[in-house]
């Protein structure tokens, strides 16, 4: 019997997408203020709270991570089938959704001790853990045991790589990710910061002046590592991500496909829409854009 999966929604692919894919989504919660907490993708969309914090400056939104309940949600319908299922969760630096997830299947194993559930923390976030489920999905069409794949995918979150930018400081402030002086010196001075996600962390990749110069810096930064590194992107799956203004990342995306396209690639699915999750927003603000890449288990063309 095919394993099945399931992701908890920091994966970014959205409801829609991961039923397309056959994956179950487990949801984080977000809210606004003081207001009520809403599953993510479930009670609100991720551009319905994204407009909510773009109409409320200043409020800063809050997220929680899914329940024991919420994972026994997902996995029990599955165990009762007999499905091998295959979890999916956040960086475990991040969030505590991987543990989480790890003592619902160790209450599920309880009435379903011969099922297996394999949960992994992908050591990923947003687009990158997306391109990890759509991986672990391409696997299991290939017809991949549980075991199998989870081998497979195992060395795969190493060779993430994402280069992204913000249009509001204070956010990250907020979020502890830089200083408030640091914050305030930035927003005087029109500087965007430039941000890579590498080897499970966070990195400053410096800053740019204005948001048009940050959205071409975090091109740069993506070609020369690129050529740097002298990759064969036929070996690794490429995806461009948003926050809010969906406008903006079709320019930006049409930009990366043409650079790549310059240099022998033609990967048009950079130009679909991702749109970044409220799990990383919450840090950003409502203004996420960049782009990012990740090795396959299995090379393919396109």
């Amino acid at each position: 019997m095919k394993f099945q999966i399931i992701s908890d929604s920091s994966c970014d692919l959205g409801r829609e997408e991961c039923r397309r894919l056959g994956v179950g989504m487990v949801s984080f919660y977000a809210a606004l203020g003081d207001e009520t907490y809403y599953r993510e993708e479930r009670d609100i969309s991720t551009r319905e709270f994204y407009q909510r914090m773009a109409d409320n400056p200043g409020v800063f939104p809050k997220t929680s991570m899914p329940t024991v309940e919420d994972y026994l949600e997902a996995f029990q319908p599955l165990a009762a089938q007999g499905s091998p299922i295959l979890c999916i969760c956040l960086n475990s630096r991040f969030s505590g959704s991987y543990q989480t997830a790890r003592n619902a299947a160790q209450e599920l194993a309880e009435e379903y001790p011969d099922v297996p559930v394999r949960v992994i923390d992908s050591q990923l976030a947003t687009v990158l853990q997306g391109l990890l489920v759509e991986e672990a999905a391409h696997l299991r069409d290939l017809d991949y045991s549980l075991e199998q794949a989870v081998q497979a995918l195992e060395p795969l979150p190493m060779t993430g790589r994402i280069f992204f930018t913000a249009n509001d400081l204070e956010y990250l402030r907020h979020g502890g990710r830089i200083g408030k002086a640091a914050a305030t010196t930035g927003s005087l001075l029109k500087v965007k910061p430039l941000i890579g996600y590498k080897e499970g962390e966070l990195v400053t990749d410096g800053i740019a002046q204005g948001r048009k110069k940050s959205l071409q810096r975090v091109q740069e930064l993506f070609f020369r590592f690129l050529e740097r590194e002298a990759l064969d992107l036929d070996q690794y799956s490429v995806a461009t991500g948003f926050g809010l203004d969906q406008e903006e990342h079709r320019v930006f995306a049409q930009q990366v496909y043409e650079g790549l396209l310059a240099r022998g690639w033609d990967r048009p699915e950079v130009k679909r829409p991702r749109q970044i999750g409220v799990t990383i927003g919450v840090h950003t603000g409502p203004t996420p854009i960049g782009v990012g890449l990740m090795r396959r288990a299995v090379p393919r063309k396109g």
